[in-house]
């Protein structure tokens, strides 16, 4: 049997020109890196807030395996319409039913569990639990299983205390939420890889892959921020290349992926 497994965990996929940009680059990638998994958090796939059953149906046809969520992620359709969609949402968060509390999926005779948690630092919302005492207690429901956790969480500090938390006892911990990748994808000391902020996918120039004078003018006026989506010329891609061996669970091999292609498709 295949002593290990290759994963692709792209960030978070934003409106539609992120959905153009999974279609555009992952046929390549899938070529040069022969992924058994790709893995997506799919929180902003609507206009750059939550999901829509048409958009979900979008992404669904480019070969993504699994999916994992965030805060937003029911912003515009209850998650109930999509209880047969892969998806892990947080298990720290109210809002999650049961049927997306994890998934799991069962690669070259190996039960992989995904899971999503939210970090509480600057979310301003009363729903969510602590993140760490969640994670704690669902540990012994998927201990047999190979483990990827997706934390969704603004503080860096959040993201790397929950890396360390779980090390040794998960396959990696991938941060999204920020939008903004990180120069940090290591193993840690007992064998957990890790990243703090994958990064998205998304317009190219943007701020978090909205029209940068929407951000500038919502910092100058203090605005509520107005998801408006560029119409822009290139798309930035940013995933993380996994190989985790089977045996032990612990990631062997880590790799941040990161490109700037034309919104025509081809590099940029």
């Amino acid at each position: 049997m295949p002593d290990k497994i290759t994963i692709i965990f792209f960030g978070d996929v934003v409106g539609s020109i992120g959905r153009r940009g999974i279609k555009n680059i992952l046929p390549l990638w899938q070529k040069k890196y022969k992924p058994d998994l790709v893995i997506a958090n799919i929180e902003n796939l609507a206009h750059g807030s939550g999901l829509t059953t048409k958009t979900v149906a979008d992404i669904q046809t480019t070969g993504i395996g699994v999916y994992t969520g965030g805060n937003h992620t029911w912003r515009k359709e209850d998650l109930a319409n999509f209880v047969d969609l892969k998806i892990a949402t947080p298990i720290n968060d109210a809002h999650t039913i049961t049927e997306h509390r994890w998934q799991e999926i069962e690669i070259k005779k190996t039960k992989i569990a995904v899971v999503s948690v939210l970090g509480e630092g600057m979310m301003k919302d009363e729903t969510i639990t602590n993140p760490f005492l969640a994670i704690r207690d669902m540990l012994p429901e998927i201990h047999d299983h190979l483990i990827l956790v997706d934390i969704h969480a603004e503080l860096t500090s959040e993201k790397k205390a929950m890396g360390f938390f779980l090390d040794g006892q998960v396959a990696v911990v991938m941060g999204t939420h920020t939008h903004v990748p990180t120069a940090d994808a290591q193993i840690l000391p007992s064998g957990t890889g890790y990243i703090t902020d994958v990064g998205m996918v998304g317009a190219y120039p943007s701020v978090i892959g909205i029209d940068k004078e929407v951000i500038i003018e919502k910092f100058l006026t203090d605005s509520p921020i107005n998801h408006e989506i560029p119409m822009a010329s290139q798309i930035e891609i940013n995933a993380l290349l996994l190989e985790v061996d089977i045996k032990s669970k612990k990631t062997t091999k880590i790799k941040h992926l990161r490109e700037i292609i034309s919104a025509q498709g081809g590099a940029a």
